[in-house]
């Protein structure tokens, strides 16, 4: 599923493609975006402009986006990118996101190799058991010149993200274990140096 509902003060979309049910949204309001719905199941009028965007950018997927109506500030990058490594799970981008001719501020993107839907995740880590910490081990590094600005993601031939512009890999605990402008993370599932590829694909085969 994909589209906007409109509101009279903000207008929501939602972007099934991406989603991964991490339930942010449900939890967050039930009355806006209600549970187990027949038939429509997202309310922009049944809370507060600032409420929904408080859960829209809580949307780790991104799934989850806003057009405000009322004169207020719409959604803006991030003050520093990163890419967050969730345990056995996906990897969180917060970023000026440059992926496939779109941009976009928020997405999940698959590690474990086994998402029907590459690059996001779908979920399939947690049906193919995959396991890979999300505190690796800490490294010194220098700091950036500039924290933001817009990150390039490509997703190579049978390979890994490639990912171009300044971006901070940090732990689930929010520890940085890289500050850099240039890297290549693993997403056939099967690297030894996680979250970054050691050219383990080749190895394995990995084709997407």
């Amino acid at each position: 599923m994909a589209g906007t509902v409109e509101g009279e003060k903000i207008d929501v979309g939602f972007s099934g493609k991406r989603c991964i049910h991490s339930r942010n949204c449900v939890l967050g309001d039930p009355h806006v975006f209600v549970p187990n719905a027949p038939g429509q199941w997202i309310h922009p009028d049944a809370a507060s402009v600032e409420k929904i965007v408080a859960i829209a950018e809580s949307c780790p997927s991104g799934a989850i986006t806003y057009v405000r109506k009322d004169g207020g500030p719409q959604e803006q990058p991030p003050v520093v990118n990163t890419v967050r490594l969730r345990e056995n799970g996906p990897l969180a981008v917060h970023a000026e996101i440059v992926l496939d001719g779109e941009t976009f501020f928020r997405a999940t993107l698959c590690r474990c190799g086994a998402s029907e839907n590459k690059p996001f995740c779908d979920g399939s880590h947690s049906k193919a058991g995959f396991t890979a910490t999300g505190e690796p081990p800490l490294k010194d590094m220098p700091a950036l010149e500039a924290r933001n600005g817009p990150l390039k993601v490509t997703p190579t031939t049978n390979g890994p993200l490639k990912l171009e512009g300044n971006v901070e890999i940090v732990t689930g605990t929010g520890h940085t274990i890289d500050r850099t402008q240039r890297t290549f993370l693993c997403r056939c599932g099967h690297s030894a140096n996680k979250p970054f590829c050691d050219n383990t694909h080749k190895k394995i085969g990995f084709v997407a």
